[in-house]
């Protein structure tokens, strides 16, 4: 047994790794792969011990710190968390969620909405596994996290692009999702030369294809990957699961729901106890029609308990059971007797064996999952078919009639469809007859340049984004998140939040139809009832129609019903009456879980102490340059990223951000101006709405370099002939000397140099990036003051008085006050500082590509956000 082998068995607690497991984990390359491995064969524990083995194990850097397990669906995010949970643990291996560094161990991390997934994103030197759907991970590789903080959205997407590696996990259920998987990981390898930590996927399933990953984009790459698919070679098909399967395959006619209910108590109850229970499973391709099938067989004499009903409808709180007591292979015991009515939530990651399977029909890939549901411990298992004799359009719904044709016709010649027939079969297929049973054609490609403009996270004055939706989810699937609660006032508490436990995720259109019908308000009896959050204002508000989007958070009182725990989102249901619904009581959240503007109170400047802004700058550039050493950084860059640490609180010596903070006259600290800590006691000025103190750091810096040499290739030498035939006007700025360390360190830097230095001092908080726009606080004072219009709390000429600012050598400068100029954040050309904002960061986004970009900015947030934890701790 070698040594992966030997791994292999203290992780998974098995005997011995299957050959491909053996194969997947022995090969020390990191690379891309296509897994095509049949349902039953361990792909969770192959592919998590490859990655834990040749990361943790052999400790070889070239294997990226983040496993990224992203799934089609909830449920088995939760299914996926408890395997791998459990398999760490048992090798000693799981992080315990308390201590200050992992040492050896690793996080296990969960990105659904209303999870709590941890700080992760703050120890960006540490292994970790996240798990979640493709929904909240796609999203946030595309800079636009679905549930989570604006602010937090680069931070992800950095992380996520950069030192992972992407398993993306039953990919026929992924959609278009699978192209943006696709798309990204090309994207990836287009930049790899400015990438500063590797990132690779892995895409897996029984039914993989190569084509479903091609496009012009990806030709390459997918003749590479075909080259390294995983397989399970002929001469190792052997065991109990190959040849002493039998599932002989019965067609019949479409039926209705009180039909269907009867065949099932027919089938059921002619099933023989094999030693796993008598198992039924029901799968439907609708919600509605599973829904028909379980109260039809209630009505019928089954009970909640004999009989469940599964669907992606369900909130966690009653999710979080099933595995225990029905969907797994503990419950597919001797004497058990249990039908189980499901969606298509069933075709991947469930462990059970069922002896009768009945499934509606469904494109061949959805069918093959399926029929794995069956017989998957050996043996014998029945298997129906359901297939209308006429398939059009409406009938094919919500799949493709073309697709179900194809089945069907497949079905048509098949009498068995156990895993050793449907190999027999597919391997004498011709590529077209293939290609048939297999299409995939997405709806939308995610292009280049759509994924440039995404790096810029800057809303409208309305708080709209670029829609990503349509590269997640085809059609109507896309889902915001619902939860139920309780509360006595008008309005709800803006600290009430939900737990994960009690979401439920439903697709945006059956929300919009069940609080507003057709009309543009909500239903009279829902109103104070419901809410959005506003982003904007902070708070819980009534919604509209155009409120209800993907991703969205939906806040429904629990008297208005429309969920039932053991049906799962119903909505408004005809001439049935909505019964209160159970809320899930979550811990106190904080304002940061949905607001956008929760940091504008700068809370991270509350500490136990006060402290300068120059002896937290050195603290956070110590801990940048640690954490840039720990990822191996170039030279060059870590110097840059400690340089910005020292200037990034340079703009808290504003009036703006000063005045907040009154000290107590025992503190001794009431004639300190440049302070950019205090107790929270202290914080007792007017906070002004919008400020934003980076802004500042950022402009102090442009106005230092100008000062220093206005000429220098940064500034206006970089509009020389410009300059030269008088097409530029120059505004020369003032002749105040600088600290001479201060003023050497600036002249030094290249204009690459500099804009990554001003950039990173400025996206600090993730809140002011890639352009410079006004706020809706800034619109409200442009509207009392003729001075003109603010950005983020600042105007056009602006004061900043002295502060003292640690240089490279350690030793505390004072620079003489200044003025803020906005001139950066005009379009084109500026007499006093040359190329605008604008032109900077997309110069950078090409320079060091968006990825290493956002890279860069989360090392140095995530070093100023745990140095001041430390000092408020």
């Amino acid at each position: 047994m070698n040594d992966f082998a030997q791994f292999f068995c203290k992780l998974t607690g098995k005997d011995a790794p299957h050959h491909w497991q053996n194969d997947l984990g022995a090969c020390c390359t990191a690379q891309n792969r296509l897994i095509r491995i049949p349902t039953g064969f361990g792909k969770t524990h192959g592919v998590l011990a490859a990655w834990a083995y040749n990361r943790l194990e052999r400790q070889d850097p070239s294997w990226p710190r983040r496993l990224v397990w992203c799934l089609p669906m909830r449920t088995l995010v939760e299914q996926t968390e408890a395997e791998i949970k459990t398999c760490l643990s048992t090798a000693g291996l799981l992080w315990d969620g308390h201590s200050d560094t992992h040492a050896g161990t690793v996080g296990v991390h969960v990105l659904m909405g209303g999870s709590d997934a941890g700080d992760w994103h703050l120890y960006p030197e540490e292994n970790a596994v996240l798990i979640g759907t493709q929904d909240m991970l796609l999203s946030r590789a595309l800079n636009r996290g679905y549930a989570a903080p604006r602010a937090r959205w680069p931070m992800e997407f950095g992380l996520l692009n950069q030192d992972a590696l992407w398993i993306a996990d039953e990919v026929q259920l992924m959609d278009v999702g699978l192209a943006t998987s696709a798309q990204m990981q090309q994207f990836r390898t287009e930049d790899h030369v400015m990438s500063l930590r590797p990132c690779f996927s892995w895409w897996m399933s029984a039914t993989l294809q190569p084509d479903w990953l091609a496009s012009v984009d990806t030709s390459a790459m997918v003749t590479e990957l075909q080259s390294r698919t995983l397989s399970i070679s002929p001469e190792q098909r052997t065991g109990p699961l190959w040849g002493s399967v039998t599932k002989p395959l019965q067609m019949i006619g479409a039926v209705d729901g009180v039909a269907l209910a009867k065949l099932t108590l027919e089938k059921h109850l002619a099933l023989a106890d094999s030693g796993h229970g008598r198992i039924t499973l029901v799968v439907r391709n609708h919600v509605e029609h599973a829904v028909e099938v379980y109260e039809a067989l209630l009505s019928q004499g089954r009970t909640s308990t004999n009989t469940r009903l599964i669907h992606s409808r369900f909130r966690g709180e009653e999710r979080k059971t099933w595995r225990i007591d029905f969907l797994s292979r503990a419950a597919c015991c001797q004497s058990a007797d249990l039908i189980i009515v499901a969606t298509q939530v069933v075709e991947a990651g469930v462990d059970i064996s069922a002896g009768c399977l009945i499934t509606d029909l469904a494109p061949w890939p959805s069918l093959v999952q399926r029929f794995g549901r069956a017989a998957r411990y050996g043996g014998h298992a029945d298997i129906v078919v359901l297939a209308p004799a006429v398939i059009d359009d409406k009938v094919a719904l919500p799949y493709d009639a073309v697709e179900l044709t194809a089945a069907r016709e497949t079905l048509s010649r098949l009498t068995d469809v156990s895993q050793k027939s449907l190999e027999a079969f597919e391997s004498g297929l011709t590529e077209t007859e293939r290609q048939r049973l297999y299409p995939y054609e997405p709806r939308n490609l995610l292009l280049r340049k759509e994924l440039d403009e995404l790096f810029d996270t800057t809303p409208d004055l309305t708080g709209a984004d670029l829609d990503i939706s349509r590269f997640i989810r085809s059609g109507k699937e896309h889902d915001c998140q619902v939860f139920w609660a309780d509360w006595t006032d008008d309005l709800p508490p803006d600290t009430l939040q939900p737990h994960r436990d009690g979401l439920c995720a439903v697709p945006f259109y059956s929300v919009q139809k069940w609080l507003f019908g057709s009309k543009e308000q909500l239903k009279d009896d829902l109103k104070a009832k419901v809410f959005v959050w506003d982003y904007l204002n902070d708070a819980w508000q009534p919604p509209k129609p155009k409120d209800i989007y993907p991703g969205r958070l939906i806040l429904a009182h629990t008297s208005i019903g429309g969920y039932n725990v053991y049906t799962g989102f119903i909505g408004e249901k005809p001439n049935k009456k909505s019964t209160a619904v159970p809320a899930v009581v979550a811990a106190p959240a904080t304002r940061d879980v949905q607001s956008d503007l929760g940091a504008d109170n700068d809370s991270l400047s509350e500490a136990e102490q006060y402290q300068t802004i120059a002896a937290h700058g050195a603290a956070v550039a110590s801990a940048t340059g640690a954490l840039a050493s720990a990822l191996g950084l170039p030279t060059g860059l870590t110097a840059l990223l400690v340089a910005a640490a020292r200037y990034h609180d340079l703009g808290k010596v504003h009036p703006a951000f000063r005045r907040q903070i009154i000290p107590s006259v025992a503190s001794g600290m009431q004639d300190t101006p440049d302070l950019a800590k205090a107790p929270q006691a202290a914080w007792t000025g007017p906070r002004p709405h919008g400020f934003r103190h980076e802004l500042a750091s950022a402009l102090a810096l442009m106005e230092l370099l100008a000062r220093a040499d206005q000429l220098h290739p940064a500034l206006l030498g970089a509009c020389h002939d410009l300059l030269a035939c008088h097409v530029l006007l120059p505004e020369p700025a003032p002749a105040t000397p600088l600290p001479a360390s201060l003023g050497d360190e600036l002249r030094a830097l290249t204009p690459e140099q500099f804009n990554l230095l001003v950039y990173l001092v400025c996206a600090h908080h993730g809140k002011v990036r890639a352009a410079l726009h006004a706020c809706p606080a800034d619109q409200d004072a442009a509207a009392d003051d003729e001075a003109g219009m603010p950005i983020r709390g600042i105007k056009d000429g602006d004061p900043l008085p002295p502060v003292r600012i640690m240089d490279a050598h350690g030793e505390a400068q004072t620079v003489s006050g200044l003025d803020l100029h906005l001139a950066p954040a005009m379009l084109g050309l500026s007499g006093r500082y040359g190329p605008s904002w604008r032109e900077r960061t997309l110069a950078l986004q090409s320079q060091h590509s968006p990825f290493a970009l956002a890279l860069l900015e989360t090392l140095l947030r995530a070093a100023d956000v745990r140095v001041s934890r430390e000092v408020q701790s």
